[in-house]
């Protein structure tokens, strides 16, 4: 860029937060930190990440565009939460629920753990997620427990190469991904003939039936389907190939559909 260019493109910015300064400072002030950074480490002879630095321009964002925009919906927030969904979902950082099937705040009662598990009923063990559930169904009211799996799963996976010989090589994942056990024991008697491949992908979704009939070993979900104020779904979303499915308890499933 030349100095007329250079001196046009900070003239039209002046005149632009002259016209709207009070909606676009703070943005302004974010991306010029930004871009100075940037030139610094330049500079320096490489570009640096500055991870601080994303997580504030990220807020910015967010408020610029999403908190100061919906007054409303943030002031109800303010009082008290009463969401519709309880989502179990992966950790896996490229299946965020909230942005594959734009969520917004307030809508979903999140609970992300590797692999999308729902362990099945004990006081004594996984209280974790047990405080989660029981607090959705409970307190919250949710009237929707929704298990979503995932394409290319690291922690599905890892299920289906785990051994039985208790002859572990971490100490909390492969504990943790025999709960699927079950639905790897179908997917192999079921598809012997099936590629690692395919039977990767087949437990990928078997997983969340499995962990489906985990939530019903939770006396208060079981109590909630009898009485019609709770429903469970599973769900699978494909971000190989931009598809999204959806089923019920029964496994009926509907058509998978992508944009």
């Amino acid at each position: 860029m030349d100095t007329a260019s250079y001196d046009a493109a900070v003239e039209g910015l002046k005149k632009l937060l002259s016209e709207k300064g009070g909606e676009l400072q703070a943005v302004a002030a974010a991306k010029i930190e930004q871009i100075t950074a940037e030139l610094k480490a330049e500079t320096n002879g490489k570009v640096g990440f500055d991870a601080a630095e994303r997580l504030k321009t990220g807020f910015i964002t967010f408020k610029q565009e999403k908190y100061l925009k919906n007054p409303e919906l943030f002031g109800e927030l303010s009082k008290g939460q009463s969401p519709k969904y309880m989502i179990v979902a992966c950790c896996d950082s490229r299946v965020c629920p909230s942005h594959v099937l734009d969520i917004q705040p307030g809508e979903a009662f999140v609970v992300r753990n590797i692999a999308n598990m729902i362990p099945p009923f004990d006081k004594t063990k996984q209280t974790g997620f047990g405080a989660a559930i029981e607090y959705a169904v409970l307190h919250l009211k949710v009237e929707n427990i929704v298990v979503i799996g995932h394409s290319c799963c690291g922690g599905i996976k890892g299920l289906m190469g785990c051994t039985h010989d208790g002859d572990h090589t971490t100490d909390f994942i492969e504990t943790w991904v025999k709960l699927g056990l079950p639905a790897k024991a179908k997917v192999i008697a079921e598809s012997a003939n099936c590629s690692p491949e395919e039977q990767i992908k087949l437990l990928e979704k078997e997983a969340v039936n499995t962990s489906l009939a985990n939530a019903l070993t939770y006396p208060f979900v079981r109590a909630g389907l009898l009485n019609k104020t709770l429903a469970l779904k599973g769900g699978y979303y494909d971000f190989v190939n931009g598809s999204f499915e959806l089923w019920k308890l029964d496994v009926t499933q509907t058509p998978s559909f992508s944009l």
